[in-house]
């Protein structure tokens, strides 16, 4: 089964900082910090991880429609 897309921009809502990452298959990341403005970043209410909150595209596992973190 592919792990689908694994890169994700994901865009500071305090600074407007841009920044690729890669999204872990096997977990959701709860906590990042911004690079250049150093606030914590956490998801918005209803999302499982900063991906999905801040990043161009969704995690993983709400990319295969199986949920995220129970």
């Amino acid at each position: 089964m592919s792990a689908g897309i694994l890169e994700s921009v994901l865009t500071c809502p305090h600074c407007n900082f841009v920044e690729q990452e890669t999204m872990p298959t096997d977990a959701c990341q709860f906590y990042y910090e911004c690079s250049r403005c150093k606030t914590m970043l956490r998801p918005k209410p209803g999302d499982c991880c900063v991906f999905c909150s801040f990043g161009s595209v969704p995690c993983p596992p709400i990319q295969q429609q199986r949920g995220c973190c129970g």
